[in-house]
């Protein structure tokens, strides 16, 4: 696929990164020499510096038969020129474009060929709203994901001593939770894959990642660590657009308490939010977090644009009695060093947006890609179509289906029914299947899985 991504930046790049190791043809253009150099002395890529939203930079870029333009600048309105240009001049098939104001976002009809032709929208900052909020309303999680509309859910979490099936072996779960029926798709144990089978043994510090319906999650949680308190204390650091929209999200459920430093930032945040409490300061004033009964908090959210900022305050939380603190990281180099010590999750903004991009850019109809693990292994959401002659996967059982190494399928969604995969499953057209693949150098094999065939010798 010839794909060309505006914008060098952490998305761009991460992007680039992702997609030049899977025999696609890249082309990144920026502004700044020195991201484009710093790329393609890293990457097997095509660079092109100049401003993307001018038709002859997008000429040269190869826009004339590009399948996909990715617009990822940090300018709203250089990414929806671009695909505007590149719609009208060039007749690229696939226009994706990330737009951060909401104020673009909330208008209906603005994104379609008649105005601005812009075939996907991407939102950072709603991608990690939604991300931090199903942390939030699972506490012990390390990530959520959800498949089908949320119908089910993939989650990550420590094993700890103690848990009922801490060094026991997986097949035990059945016997332990003999009416829900759950899959663990991946073990991930001091930072290396296990793929797991009915005897692998989980270890207390293992990463487990299970697969349940959205009903049954909690209780497959409890069967591997203690189960955490409830939520009810919030308080993030950053009122900017992530603190603004979560708070809004979670405010009607939870006590929630936005720290911020800038005067009219924080009379606009009391003016916009209904009861969410607004403090003007920083979240590294010890007198003010202390004053704030910062101990109390179940959760201490720092998401400002300052990773150094995002840091300090947040082991200044911890050291100061909260329970639990996450983070966001914009410098992917940063996240493996943080997490897991005195910060519990370190979130990345480029790899949750990422993912989003990802969907669009895979062969076969792929519904949505995950990155987990910061980068480590995908987790795929894809459709089977087709029938028995002309799918890979239709009316096999999962058993004899010819996955590629390190690639287990957890669940299949049909309809409203969400099915725990077991050897003896049988896929049928129209079945979501959810994949987990830890090595990412067979992604194209998964792909070719779901991929329509005249027939199959």
């Amino acid at each position: 696929m010839k794909i060309i991504i505006l914008g060098a930046g952490q998305v761009g790049g991460t992007l680039a990164e992702h997609l030049a190791g899977e025999a696609n043809d890249i082309t990144v253009v920026d502004t700044d020499p020195d991201r484009l150099r710093a790329l393609g002395d890293r990457l097997d890529i095509r660079t092109v510096q100049g401003r993307g939203s001018f038709p002859t930079v997008l000429r040269q870029a190869g826009a004339d038969d590009a399948d996909m333009l990715v617009a990822v600048t940090n300018s709203d309105e250089t990414n929806m020129v671009a695909c505007q240009v590149a719609y009208t001049l060039f007749h690229t098939p696939t226009k994706i474009a990330r737009v951060r104001e909401s104020a673009y976002l909330t208008r209906s009809g603005l994104f379609d060929n008649d105005a601005i032709p812009v075939d996907v929208l991407i939102s950072p900052e709603q991608v990690v709203t939604n991300y931090i909020k199903r942390l939030i309303e699972y506490p012990g999680a390390l990530q959520v994901i959800d498949f089908a509309g949320g119908k089910a859910q993939l989650v990550a979490v420590k094993a700890y001593y103690g848990g009922p099936l801490v060094g026991q072996q997986l097949r035990q779960i059945r016997q332990h939770m003999p009416k829900v029926d759950t899959r663990v798709a991946a073990i991930f144990r001091r930072d290396r894959p296990i793929l797991p089978r009915g005897d692998t043994v989980i270890e207390a510090d293992d990463e487990v990642f299970f697969i349940a319906a959205k009903e049954d999650i909690r209780a497959v949680m409890s069967e591997l660590r203690r189960v955490d308190q409830s939520n009810k204390r919030v308080v993030i650091a950053g009122g900017g657009q992530i603190g603004e929209r979560l708070a809004e999200a979670i405010e009607s459920r939870y006590q929630v308490k936005i720290i911020e430093m800038n005067p009219a930032r924080c009379r606009y945040l009391s003016d916009t939010l209904d009861s969410t409490v607004v403090l003007q300061g920083s979240a590294s004033d010890r007198d003010l977090m202390l004053e704030e009964n910062i101990a109390q908090a179940d959760i201490f959210l720092a998401l400002t644009n300052d990773d150094e900022a995002n840091i300090m305050s947040s082991l200044l939380a911890k050291r100061l009695g909260a329970r639990k603190v996450m983070t966001i990281i914009n410098n992917p180099a940063y996240v493996d060093l943080v997490q897991g010590g005195e910060i519990d999750i370190a979130l990345s903004p480029q790899l949750a947006t990422i993912g989003t991009l990802l969907a669009h850019v895979r062969r076969g109809d792929i519904v949505s890609v995950h990155s987990l693990r910061r980068g480590a292994a995908e987790a795929i959401e894809a459709i089977a179509h087709g029938d028995a002659k002309s799918s890979k996967v239709i009316g096999k059982p999962i058993e004899t289906i010819a996955l590629p190494p390190g690639t287990t399928i957890g669940a299949i969604i049909r309809d409203d029914q969400v099915i725990i995969a077991h050897d003896d499953t049988v896929i049928e057209a129209g079945d979501h299947v959810i994949l987990f693949v830890v090595d990412k150098k067979y992604i194209r094999d998964v792909e070719k899985l779901f991929h329509v065939g005249l027939s199959f010798f």
